[in-house]
């Protein structure tokens, strides 16, 4: 079985880069999560309680984007896909990272999965 719940384009400000001066001031970054869980049961219950409560994972998502600082997308986006999976209801996570507006005609995303 291979529910999914996803959130896309959670917009949260953070101070990441490789590059000079690009954690000075907050950047715009977007992601979208995809998580693998069981709604077998909600889905007959029709109860929020047997089910991942979206705020909970766009919180979480904003949580680490702008209280941490990192050099890569990779590093958020493995950081942001390890608090989620702390979320025993979460099997897997695919996130999603997007930098939009460092490129000019290009957004530079970066996609992991993760299991538990």
């Amino acid at each position: 079985m291979s529910d999914c719940i996803s959130v896309r384009g959670i917009r949260a400000f953070g101070r990441h880069g490789a590059n000079p001066g690009e954690r000075d001031v907050p950047q715009p970054f977007d992601v979208d999560v995809q998580l693998e869980v069981d709604l077998e049961r909600s889905a007959h219950t029709d109860s929020i309680e047997d089910t991942l409560d979206y705020r909970e994972v766009q919180s979480i998502v904003v949580d680490v984007v702008s209280g941490e600082s990192y050099a890569l997308l990779e590093r958020l986006a493995q950081e942001i896909a390890r608090r989620l999976l702390q979320n025993e209801r979460i099997l897997s996570a695919s996130i999603t990272v997007a930098k939009p507006g460092i490129l000019a005609g290009a957004t530079p995303c970066v996609t992991l999965q993760r299991r538990r």
